[in-house]
């Protein structure tokens, strides 16, 4: 019984540790920096695609 508290102690020292490193690191040092206008641009060469005119749209805006 006294082993396996020690080791729940152990383990929560842990992940309390792991807790505050995580919480200390920026969190801009995950993301681009961004511009003047907010806007965070990456280095990815895939153009993202929002909208693409299909007969499903052209539906669903008639309807609107």
């Amino acid at each position: 019984m006294q082993k396996r508290r020690e080791f729940l102690k152990q383990l929560f020292k842990g992940a309390a540790a792991a807790t505050a490193v995580a919480a200390v690191a920026p969190t801009g040092a995950l993301a681009e920096p961004a511009d003047d206008s907010g806007v965070v641009r990456g280095k990815s060469k895939k153009k993202e695609v929002l909208y693409f005119e299909s007969e499903m749209w052209k539906k669903y805006y008639a309807t609107r």
